[in-house]
């Protein structure tokens, strides 16, 4: 007897080491109606129900009803996030849960198509036909079974592809300030870029720019192989979070169907704005400029989706925006992105004041994989001419004002000859389209 009540606390232990570990679940979460108790500026706050962290659910309004998900909990309350307008909320409204949350439709579908981050058409046509359903929070790649970068992609823009050549798989920040070009040169990569489909998450954005965007930038050429998800900046903070996840997830799907996505997320610091808010309304403590600490979690796990594939798959080359507030490229969330990505194109408005169109500053700007992707001859070219940007730009000054002597420095005599050659590199219309193979030449020629 006694070892059998030996035998069976033992057993019991082992049980609950288990379900400690998270091998065994203690008991699934009750899945049953609560009651709306307060609303607290942008958190609902339910009693009664029992669901884990980001499971949606509903919630009854008069005339509807407002779609939500459990963003945190404390105690017998449950706290939400509306994905939708919240007009019409009643104290003590029911909150039911619903199935099937978590799951993005995806499929051919999709591709000339403009939704919404909920997945709901914008463009006045009918929902388009899902052929599956993906995960909106991704599926994590061993690092070890992903495709290494290897090979230049072809983004047909001059500047980039000469001097800051990117890689099929790559993920890049667009820094910029407002006014300094940002849009027109998403616009040129979005239809110059050699890829198969393009996915853009318009994220936080005037609903202006979101129809230029597609009207203009687009165009109908281009839209018949984009999927373009939009969440305007009068959407609540958990659309617009959404969105963004929503764009990385129809662009996992293309990519593991084998295809070569290009991926322009704008803007990732308008993520981080949406999650700021969401963070603050539960109860997070404001750490860096008022942001909390699970927006600097989000971040990486946002960009950490983007990318090549496991071997013999696609890839997911990427472009996220960040917006620098007062041109201050050294504020959080510049920072952050600066530490997670692949490398950095910065937009100066110093350069777009000179008139340089793209604006992008030579010295400030860094491709990290420019090793693997270059041979020597064109590393040793991009060296010298940065080289020379550096010189010509150092000495601005004294050559506007003609006190330097020509003869006192070889260097910046060589940068004063060729500055116009250099000028004509970095220029490029909008309409015009630079392959890499030709940048390669141009690069070649200033230098010659």
């Amino acid at each position: 007897m006694v070892e059998e009540t030996v035998a069976a606390r033992s057993a019991a232990h082992a049980a609950r080491l288990s379900r400690l570990a998270g091998r065994v679940p203690e008991r699934a979460p009750i899945q049953r109606e609560g009651i709306l108790r307060r609303v607290v500026g942008l958190t609902l706050e339910a009693a009664g129900m029992e669901l884990p962290v980001g499971a949606s659910c509903r919630v009854a309004a008069r005339g509807g009803w407002v779609d939500a998900e459990v963003v945190g909990f404390s105690g017998d309350r449950t706290f939400l996030m509306p994905s939708s307008e919240v007009h019409g909320l009643l104290p003590n409204a029911r909150v039911v849960p619903t199935a099937g949350e978590g799951k993005v439709p995806v499929g051919e579908g999709l591709l000339g198509r403009v939704i919404d981050g909920e997945g709901a058409p914008l463009d006045g046509r009918p929902a388009p036909r899902p052929a599956a359903e993906v995960p909106l929070a991704g599926r994590p790649i061993n690092p070890l079974e992903r495709e290494p970068i290897d090979r230049p992609l072809d983004v047909g823009v001059r500047a980039i592809n000469a001097i800051l050549p990117i890689g099929r798989g790559q993920r890049i920040g667009l820094f910029a300030g407002s006014g300094v070009g940002k849009s027109t040169l998403l616009g040129m990569m979005t239809r110059y870029t050699e890829a198969e489909v393009v996915v853009v998450g318009l994220v936080g954005e005037r609903g202006r720019e979101v129809r230029d965007f597609v009207e203009r930038t687009l165009g109908e050429a281009g839209l018949r192989r984009a999927v373009v998800v939009a969440t305007p900046a009068d959407r609540p903070p958990l659309a617009r979070l959404r969105g963004a996840w929503r764009a990385t997830a129809i662009a996992e799907w293309f990519r593991d169907q084998g295809r070569q996505v290009l991926l322009l997320l704008d803007s990732l610091t308008r993520v981080a704005q949406a999650q700021r808010e969401i963070g603050l309304s539960v109860g997070e403590p404001p750490t860096t400029r008022g942001y909390p600490p699970s927006v600097f979690a989000r971040l990486p796990a946002l960009v950490e989706r983007a990318g090549n594939g496991g071997r013999g798959g696609g890839s997911i080359t990427a472009f996220y925006t960040v917006l620098t507030e007062g041109d201050d490229h050294n504020e959080p969330i510049s920072d952050a992105a600066r530490a997670i990505l692949d490398g950095h194109v910065l937009l100066s408005r110093a350069v777009a004041d000179s008139g340089i169109y793209p604006a992008i500053d030579i010295e400030a700007s860094v491709s990290r994989v420019v090793p693997d992707i270059t041979d020597v001859a064109w590393r040793e070219r991009i060296r010298r001419l940065r080289a020379l940007v550096s010189s010509y730009n150092a000495n601005r000054d004294l050559i506007a004002l003609g006190a330097y002597q020509k003869g006192s420095d070889p260097r910046i005599d060589e940068a004063i000859k060729r500055w116009p050659l250099v000028q004509k590199l970095l220029l490029q219309d909008v309409a015009e389209s630079a392959r890499l193979d030709d940048s390669k030449s141009a690069l070649e020629a200033v230098l010659a």
